[in-house]
């Protein structure tokens, strides 16, 4: 019995089959590198506490802006300040993931090839 290769894998078109393939791969990565490169240098903001704590980060996930309304400083309650401000900055980081992982996905169809991103 002869091993049967898939349609369009013979000697004749399996290897520009391959070449095209990884042409595709290729622009594939270079969209993905430059989505990156846009995505990390966007700007993401929350807040915690309607609006006491404002955290800017960005797509890179480094916090780029804390702002603390005078309101909620309170020596008596350091510890409802901290609170706050990891809800917005952890708020903000889950935004410039949520896009990233979106726009990554939009590009690769949802492939996901270990080692290829």
């Amino acid at each position: 019995m002869k091993a049967r290769l898939p349609k369009g894998y013979n000697n004749n078109g399996g290897g520009q089959n391959i070449q095209q393939l990884a042409r595709q791969a290729q622009k594939m990565q270079e969209e993905m590198d430059q989505a990156t490169k846009e995505l990390d240098e966007k700007e993401y903001s929350a807040a915690a506490g309607g609006g006491a704590v404002n955290a800017i980060v960005t797509g890179a996930l480094e916090v780029k802006s804390l702002e603390i309304s005078k309101d909620v400083v309170d020596p008596e309650d350091i510890d409802m300040l901290s609170d706050l401000i990891i809800a917005a900055v952890n708020e903000a980081i889950r935004k410039a993931r949520d896009e990233k992982a979106a726009t990554m996905d939009r590009i690769s169809g949802g492939l996901n090839v270990p080692g290829l991103f």
